[in-house]
């Protein structure tokens, strides 16, 4: 799995690419703690997370904003992202856990929200690709 930040007018997207859609989700929050911080230390407590939705998009967006919801109630920048993705009928959950990095132990740049502008959540020959704006 991988991501690399993109520059998108004045917020900051994710492309993000995993050999299956879980590695997929765990790359795009990764590469949103990274448009956040640059250099992460290796202390914080790992923390579990779950989300339901009607579908993969709004999944993906749903986690995404779990997580930045998390950094805002816990104070830590959520790292080393794990997430499980499974469905059951027109229900999508994700099942997840990161490794909370205290906020007043880095120098963070805050990314407001999420947002559906381009997000794209697509299957390729490769595996998946997920490419998502946030709001800076």
């Amino acid at each position: 799995m991988s991501f690399d930040l993109r520059e998108h007018t004045a917020d900051v997207a994710v492309e993000a690419t995993g050999p299956d859609l879980d590695a997929a989700f765990a790359a795009v929050a990764d590469g949103l703690a990274a448009a956040m911080c640059e250099d992460v230390p290796d202390d914080g407590e790992r923390f579990s997370l779950s989300v339901s939705a009607e579908s993969r998009e709004a999944l993906l967006f749903d986690y995404l904003d779990e997580l930045i919801y998390e950094r805002d109630v816990r104070g830590v920048l959520p790292v080393d992202n794990e997430a499980t993705v499974s469905r059951d009928g027109d229900e999508w959950t994700c099942e997840a856990t990161a490794r909370g990095v205290p906020l007043d132990a880095i120098t963070a740049r805050e990314i407001k929200a999420v947002t559906y502008s381009e997000m794209d959540l697509a299957e390729t020959d490769e595996g998946w690709h997920a490419y998502v704006v946030f709001d800076v």
